[in-house]
């Protein structure tokens, strides 16, 4: 696994994107619970995989990486919930998860491939 930064990581690099959707998406939200629940999820996917890259083992990294993996499955809740009391359109809900199943697979290959390095 070569790279210079994290910002070299597609799986950051798309997950910023998620983050950026999920903030527009819920704009003018009146839900503010629900909604501060979500962007902090949506942030949290982005900023781990970043602190993770950043730590000076590769143990760290595999930790930070899991904890995204998670909140992406927190994110992924929410936004079923949100479809569910319409505060986002189903179109729009089912977009961002696919995005987040694929966002959680990459995450799981690098924590696979960051382990395969440390054996």
């Amino acid at each position: 696994m070569a790279y210079k930064s994290f910002e070299d990581l597609d799986v950051w690099k798309r997950a910023c994107r998620l983050c950026l959707d999920v903030y527009a998406a819920l704009n003018g939200c009146k839900d503010y619970g629900l909604k501060d629940q979500m962007t902090r999820a949506a942030v949290s996917i982005a900023s781990n995989i970043a602190e993770g890259a950043e730590r000076d083992t590769p143990r760290d990294f595999v930790r930070f990486l899991n904890i995204a993996k998670g909140s992406a499955a927190e994110l992924r809740t929410q936004l079923y919930i949100a479809q569910q009391v319409s505060l986002i359109q189903n179109k729009q809900a089912a977009e961002m998860m696919s995005e987040l199943k694929q966002l959680s697979a990459m995450l799981h290959g690098l924590v696979q491939s960051i382990q395969r390095q440390m054996q």
